[in-house]
């Protein structure tokens, strides 16, 4: 007969596992519990408004780990390193100049660029980024291209070869690249094929390319290769960046921009 555990004696427990995992699955803590779904969603999204967990498609993953972006929706990526996205996104978009075209990748800090342009006037903005384009339609002066192509519902981002199509007619400004995983050997990476071939397409479209990403995505490689970090004119992170990192960017003459959060 299987014990019974008060509810946060079981959220415990299951916090326990997470950490020695860094992913756990509703129909695995019901049999190991001998509760219901409803019980063990609950505790799910208990923990999960207190910041310990991030829930996902079945059950839930560490929120202080890396886990696999590709398997998460966009708004699930809100939650992750929040603080450090708005942050960067603000940081960022002070380095955008009036009159430039400028191109935002899709995702979250990305968007938080996109948010904070209430001081500027007179820019086109190229993005693959449904959700992003929407927002920049609030603003009333911007030039607002969005990308064609095929849509990657996870991402609310156009992929594909008519997005790659189009931007071999823009010459732009800058190009602020959403990264997900960066490593000194092996550059920038993604999980999805599409997605790094038209980052390749953007960086070729832009006069300079920042790659902007918060401290917790060094370190990582992704399935496929986007481009080294000689291809890299700017980086943007936060202050939790390591010290080797630190070091072979600045002796690689990119320029680096640390944002204390």
């Amino acid at each position: 007969m299987k014990r019974k555990y008060s509810a946060e004696e079981r959220r415990s427990l299951l916090l326990n596992q997470l950490k020695d995992n860094g992913k756990i699955l509703v129909s695995d803590l019901m049999k190991q519990f001998g509760v219901s779904e409803v019980s063990i969603r609950k505790d799910l999204a208990v923990l999960e408004d207190r910041r310990l967990l991030l829930r996902v498609k079945g059950g839930a993953v560490n929120i202080h780990q890396s886990v696999d972006y590709d398997d998460m929706t966009i708004s699930q990526k809100q939650h992750l390193h929040s603080f450090e996205k708005q942050a960067l996104g603000k940081y960022a978009a002070s380095m955008i100049a009036d009159g430039e075209t400028v191109i935002l990748d899709s995702g979250t800090t990305t968007m938080e660029i996109a948010k904070n342009l209430d001081g500027h006037s007179n820019l086109t903005i190229i993005t693959n980024a449904l959700d992003i384009a929407i927002a920049l339609n609030n603003y009333d002066r911007f030039n607002v291209i969005a990308l064609g192509g095929n849509m990657r519902s996870v991402s609310h981002s156009t992929v594909g070869m008519l997005a790659e199509s189009a931007l071999k007619n823009f010459y732009c400004d800058k190009l602020f690249l959403g990264v997900d995983s960066v490593s000194i050997k092996d550059g920038i990476s993604t999980p999805n094929l599409e997605e790094a071939s038209l980052n390749q397409a953007m960086i070729n479209s832009a006069k300079e390319v920042i790659a902007i990403f918060d401290s917790s995505k060094f370190g990582r490689r992704g399935f496929v290769h986007i481009a080294s970090l000689d291809k890299i004119d700017t980086i943007i992170t936060d202050s939790g960046i390591s010290p080797d990192f630190k070091d072979f960017v600045e002796a690689s003459g990119i320029k680096l921009h640390i944002v204390e959060v």
